[in-house]
């Protein structure tokens, strides 16, 4: 499941969403539409649904910008990608790798 998360996570990133808002009050997440939702019903998860989708997908328009959202979903294409971006000493890979990190952390919370 840390797996699906971590992958889900990766796809957030796309055109849509966007913003730094922080975790919703209630303690759970709408489901949203958009490019990491579409990136994890595409992928061949086996634990994928529309609903776990447009939770992680609601993750990430709260947690990444929009071409963060579009770095994490080639992660999907790409695991190894995300292993590269995480341990790499580049200064705006550490710094992405934090925002993916909070949106991954936000994403298993509410999405399970």
């Amino acid at each position: 499941m840390k797996y699906v998360i971590a992958s889900v996570a990766v796809l957030g990133l796309a055109a849509c969403g966007g913003g730094r808002s922080s975790a919703p009050q209630g303690g759970t997440l709408r489901a949203e539409s958009g490019p990491v939702s579409q990136a994890c019903m595409a992928s061949d998860r086996k634990a994928r649904s529309a609903g776990l989708c447009g939770c992680i997908q609601a993750a990430a328009n709260r947690t990444l910008s929009a071409g963060d959202q579009r770095r994490a979903i080639s992660f999907y294409k790409d695991p190894h990608e995300a292993q590269e971006v995480r341990q790499s000493d580049r200064s705006g890979d550490r710094s992405f790798w934090q925002r993916y990190s909070d949106y991954a952390e936000m994403a298993t919370a509410f999405c399970g």
